[in-house]
């Protein structure tokens, strides 16, 4: 008999971490999205199913179990989130290193790294990544995505310096200390209304907004 425990619900729908048995998995349900915001959910439910599909087989990666208008199934990855996690043993950020390499060479960048919570320590202590609803996908060759899988490893390497400082390497360092001019234009322009429009009208407080 399936189980379902509901987890979060948003503007974006409802995430529910349903059992069946021995087996789980993570349900994003937009049957109760209004009408308004209908269209934007399920683009972002669609992308994030077709993201899951490129990445099938990538251990650290949710599997994408079914995906229709108003849903999306995926595997449930045990472990923590970051923030509660909080990783202090370097080879977790080495693991998580290689992780966004194996992404990258299936074309796709996540773009939404910075968040604690979209980052796992699964009970083995490795990484693992979730909700690639906003994940671009591209030709690995292409400036912009080199771009954006830049800013993907620069997310990694500033929660590694929150929770593993002494391990960062000098290379490391110095792709903190020069912020990309994509960085630099989010923060001053596009973070400011992504904050407004989450937080106004979508009531989303920090770390939340993730599935």
């Amino acid at each position: 008999m399936m189980t379902e425990t509901l987890l979060k619900r948003d503007a974006f729908g409802a995430i529910y971490l349903c059992h069946d048995g021995s087996q789980g998995m993570i349900r994003r349900d937009l049957a109760q999205v209004s009408w308004w915001l209908r269209p934007l959910a399920s683009r972002a439910a669609a992308r994030e199913a077709r993201v899951l599909r490129r990445l099938e087989g990538i251990d650290g990666v949710p599997a994408l179990l079914s995906a229709s208008r108003l849903r999306v199934e995926r595997s449930l990855i045990p472990g923590k989130p970051m923030q509660e996690g909080q990783p202090r043993d370097p080879g977790y950020f080495r693991r998580a290193h290689r992780l966004l390499r194996e992404l990258r060479a299936r074309g796709v960048v996540h773009n939404d790294l910075a968040k604690e919570p979209n980052w796992l320590v699964r009970d083995d202590g490795s990484p693992a990544i979730v909700d690639f609803q906003i994940a671009g996908m591209g030709d690995t060759r292409a400036r912009w995505f080199r771009l954006l899988a830049r800013e993907d490893l620069r997310h990694l390497l500033k929660h590694k310096r929150t929770y593993c400082p002494e391990a960062l390497t000098p290379v490391e360092k110095r792709l903190l200390a020069r912020s990309s001019w994509l960085a630099r234009t989010w923060r001053r322009t596009g973070k400011r209304v992504y904050n407004w429009v989450t937080r106004r009208i979508l009531r989303w407080q920090d770390n939340e907004g993730r599935g």
